[in-house]
């Protein structure tokens, strides 16, 4: 199955060379995927820790009273 998705089959079927393609344009695409995601994940988790939050950044002596 490596070998199949690096490129290393046999045979010259165009079916097969076209999936072959297709499969190692989705891998990139899912590596590429991961990376932004966990460049984001370390992101949140670095604001997180700095104690960036929302609710920090409410002012209650200026906030509206809920409805009742």
């Amino acid at each position: 199955m490596a070998k199949a998705l690096l490129g290393y089959v046999g045979g010259s079927d165009p079916r097969v060379l076209s999936e072959m393609r297709r499969l190692q344009q989705r891998v990139q695409d899912l590596e590429s995927e991961l990376i932004r995601m966990q460049a984001e994940n370390d992101a949140l988790s670095a604001a997180a820790h700095r104690g960036d939050s929302l609710l920090d950044s409410i002012d209650v002596s200026q906030a509206e009273p809920a409805l009742a």
